[in-house]
């Protein structure tokens, strides 16, 4: 049995089937270096060439059939019982497993809603139904998007330990900032900063390195997920930040808030839509626990937002945090065509979401913090030190 991070979820994705009433899982999958279904890194760590059909059932049996220059890599992983390599083609070997188990149901990786368990091509989709033609098995097939939910979205104590560290790590980063940034720098030169900072810790960006961190300086600059530019902080001015790392695979997503001046300089309308900002997540913290709906969380502090005569943030509460910055899964979200049916998913215990919102000031931009915590049977837990006070730089 193995007991590293990709064994540990193979075990749990078992489990998690015969939880769901699901005879098997069928991740069916080719060339991974180019086209990489989400739930690889997870399960497995390796790339795959050939056609390969990774299997598992609720009776805990796992069996990799994959290409035969495959099967010692695959093999070495400790993961599976049973690794079976082919030379010409995959669909005898792959039938009679299939005939061995004689699955009444077997999820394979497509959802409209979730993308981390929409690992499957089209092409592979098609391909899996012609190997299957004439079969019970073609009509056994049924999306995996429940089970790849629970799995990416239930932590074990390894993940939440590196997402933990990376939380950290960008805290210790953030911490670092304070006295180096000043009136007159540009957005330019403190991402650099973020950057050579990033490689003393020997980590890497949570998502693409040239928004990571944004860095958005005074009214003017509109957040989203554009770079730095030449704009100049300024004295009375705020400086906010979006920033993430990924340390051993595992993300932290954090934003921040600072002001150039003193703490008696700030302007009522920021103190005013910081704690706005500051208390609708603090509330909504304390209404998540393991068996929310996702746009119920959403609902609270958004109702907060617009009960204090701000207009509504125009994005969800909170993603889920793990091998991606946007990890998948229940999304604490509103009811919006956009997202689907990912708002009415179920918040777990073991779950890490992201907290975040913003609220828009008339003189003075946005105001935006982003929080991390871990949900708990009975609540919360922040991985991340909330930001009760703006960082004033003075």
């Amino acid at each position: 049995m193995r007991h590293d991070l990709e064994g540990l979820k193979s075990e749990q994705a078992c489990a998690i089937l015969k939880e769901l009433g699901i005879d098997a899982w069928l991740v069916w999958v080719r060339e991974t270096s180019q086209m990489a279904d989400p739930v690889l890194k997870l399960i497995l760590g390796n790339d795959l060439v050939w056609q390969s059909a990774l299997l598992y059932t609720k009776k805990g049996q796992k069996t990799a059939i994959v290409g035969n220059f495959d099967a010692d890599a695959v093999e070495n992983t400790g993961i599976f019982d049973h690794v079976i390599p082919y030379t010409k083609g995959i669909r005898e070997d792959l039938l009679s497993q299939l005939d061995g188990l004689a699955p009444k149901s077997i999820a394979i990786n497509y959802s409209k809603t979730d993308v981390s368990a929409d690992g499957m091509s089209v092409g592979m989709h098609i391909l899996l139904k012609e190997l299957l033609e004439g079969t019970t098995y073609q009509t056994a097939l049924i999306s995996a998007e429940e089970l790849v939910g629970r799995l990416r979205g239930r932590k074990i104590p390894e993940e939440i330990d590196r997402i933990q560290k990376a939380v950290d790590i960008t805290e210790s980063i953030f911490d670092s900032c304070k006295p180096f940034v000043r009136v007159g720098m540009s957005e330019q030169e403190v991402h650099r900063f973020f950057h050579d900072m990033m490689l003393q810790h020997g980590v890497t960006c949570a998502w693409q390195e040239d928004h990571n961190p944004a860095v958005d300086a005074g009214p003017d600059k509109k957040f989203g997920h554009s770079g730095p530019t030449d704009n100049k902080i300024k004295s009375g001015h705020l400086l906010h930040f979006d920033f993430g790392v990924r340390w051993t695979g595992y993300c932290s997503d954090i934003q921040r808030m600072f002001f150039f001046g003193s703490k008696s300089d700030v302007p009522e309308e920021i103190t005013t839509a910081f704690n706005t900002v500051r208390d609708a997540i603090q509330k909504a913290s304390t209404f998540i626990k393991h068996g929310r709906k996702g746009h119920e969380v959403d609902e609270v502090a958004r109702t907060y937002v617009t009960d204090h005569g701000y207009e509504e943030y125009q994005h969800a509460l909170g993603h889920q945090l793990g091998r991606l910055a946007h990890d998948g899964g229940t999304l604490l979200g509103p009811l919006w065509e956009r997202y689907g049916e990912s708002p009415k998913g179920v918040v777990e215990a073991g779950n890490v979401f992201t907290l975040e919102l913003y609220v828009t000031t008339e003189n003075y931009g946005q105001v935006s913090l982003e929080e991390d915590i871990v949900v708990t049977k009975s609540g919360c837990t922040f991985l991340s030190r909330p930001q009760m006070d703006l960082v004033c730089i003075e």
